[in-house]
């Protein structure tokens, strides 16, 4: 946000035409119970103990994703400790009188040929019926709109005063990602293929200027696409995971699959199969050698088991577990999210009809996702946006500090004074801001980190102790979580 949007940002209440002043505030704040973690501070004696074949720790994708294969196998002796109240993780999801929202992940995209387990799941949702995609789940049109120069454009790749500059190096730029993909190289789960050591080394930036891309409508591009799954900008990006994000899939057109909730959808088809599984409001805060076993400590339970997987975070691991080195590598990008409920549209700026994805050229937020685009309903006037914002352009560190001591007012005029560049009637659309901070989102793929010795050890199933999160990818995104999981629950399943 430039100075004068952030000045201007607190008096866009003013111009509500006598309306109420909009509501809101912080949810799914789980910061301080993290805190208390990473502190080593004191939890209260579990009063009850229980043996267990099994521990899974952290109820995210890859946590849900390593029970749903176990239970598929015939395991169900096991528990799942979630800390918060829900599991989900980046797949939580909110709902009021108007819709269901998404809190993080949104979509999925269509599953590559080559990606049998994503298949696997996707056939027994119902998104694939033996092999085709069912339509009812795949994005309604218009899907994607970008604001530049002005006005609406359909699509994302700048378009509207693109320079011959810019045209041609779009053009050479997906020339060379479709030659990269046919190789077979680039694969979703990237464990498919081969990563690339010499590009997984070296800074995005650096690859572009030696293949000489420099117009700046493709860079923008390039940097809004690491923001987006990455969360953090191409200058902190490995060339290889830059490359990925396009070289990685097959490119169906047709695509993505997405719902009013996002992942929930999938998140609430995981909770279902392992409802009697799930333990929510289990922090974890030890785990100890006890002779051959390991015991895991929680405010409610001690479990006694000779096998864990840690599905949480790799970095809280060294926090916890008993002698597990710190995971050095590990860099976590931070995020906020906003669920904007509308009372009615904002004035349309020209004749492009409202997307469900809308993102506005040059802002360092990701634009906003509409929940209720999948409706079916002739006439809808409410509805709720979500805004995504990934602080890249800071220090993890530094933005981590700024979520926690920014006012809720803070983040509300934020994302007023972004969206207000598109809408300029917005604030008097809407009626509530809910906003969620996400301190260690996702992890980043930064130079290098692929190759890493912090990663690699975590990569070594050690004994009785299996890690399973998606940031050993280095690649936070709904296919690795669930490859990680899968292949932690197989080195349990061969170990037993």
């Amino acid at each position: 946000m430039n100075r004068r949007n952030l000045i201007a940002a607190p008096f866009l209440q003013l111009g509500r035409k006598a309306r109420p002043l909009i509501a809101g505030g912080f949810v799914l704040d789980a910061f301080p119970l993290g805190h208390k973690l990473r502190d080593r501070n004191p939890f209260p004696a579990a009063k009850q103990q229980r043996k267990t074949p099994l521990v899974i720790v952290g109820g995210g994708m890859a946590g849900l994703s390593a029970a749903w294969w176990l239970l598929k196998k015939g395991m169900r002796d096991f528990v799942l400790l979630e800390m918060e109240s829900e599991p989900g993780g980046n797949s939580r999801y909110g709902q009021n009188e108007v819709s269901a929202y998404p809190w993080g992940a949104h979509y999925v995209p269509i599953p590559n040929k080559k990606s049998p387990l994503v298949r696997e799941l996707f056939e027994e949702l119902g998104l694939l019926v033996d092999g085709e995609l069912n339509e009812r789940h795949l994005c309604h049109s218009p899907q994607e709109r970008l604001f530049i120069h002005g006005r609406w454009q359909y699509g994302l790749e700048p378009e509207v005063g693109l320079s011959p500059k810019g045209r041609e190096q779009f053009k050479r730029f997906d020339e060379l990602i479709g030659q990269m993909h046919q190789t077979g190289k680039w694969a979703i789960p990237h464990a498919y293929g081969q990563v690339d050591a010499k590009l997984e080394a070296q800074p995005f930036p650096d690859w572009l200027k030696a293949n000489k891309f420099d117009a700046p409508e493709l860079l923008w591009y390039l940097d809004y696409s690491t923001r987006d799954d990455y969360g953090c900008s191409l200058n902190d990006t490995s060339a290889w995971a830059g490359l990925h994000y396009f070289a990685g899939r097959d490119h169906d057109d047709k695509g993505p699959f997405c719902w009013p909730e996002g992942n929930g959808f999938i998140l609430n088809h995981f909770r279902q199969k392992a409802s009697s599984q799930v333990q929510p409001n289990s922090p974890v805060y030890r785990i100890e050698r006890n002779g051959k076993q390991w015991r895991v400590r929680t405010p409610n339970c001690d479990y006694d088991t000779p096998s864990i997987i840690w599905a949480a975070p790799s970095f809280l691991a060294s926090y916890i577990i008993e002698g597990q080195p710190k995971a050095t590598a590990f860099t976590y990008s931070p995020w906020v999210t906003a669920n904007l409920t509308l009372d009615r549209p904002p004035k349309r700026s020209n004749t492009a009809e409202l997307a469900w994805d809308n993102v506005i050229y040059g802002s360092q937020s990701l634009g906003y996702v509409v929940a209720t685009h999948q409706s079916v309903a002739m006439h809808r006037d409410k509805s709720v946006w979500t805004w995504y914002y990934a602080i890249a352009e800071q220090t993890p560190d530094a933005a981590r500090k700024t979520l926690i001591s920014k006012p809720w007012e803070h983040w509300r005029d934020l994302c007023l004074a972004d969206l207000t560049k598109a809408h300029p009637d917005l604030a008097d659309c809407v009626t509530h801001i809910d906003i969620f901070r996400n301190g260690h989102a996702m992890v980043r793929p930064t130079p290098g980190f692929l190759a890493s010795p912090s990663r690699q050890q975590y990569l070594k199933p050690q004994p009785g102790l299996h890690f399973a999160n998606s940031d050993l990818s280095g690649i936070s995104i709904f296919e690795e979580a669930q490859y990680r999981g899968i292949e932690a629950a197989n080195h349990f399943l061969t170990r037993r």
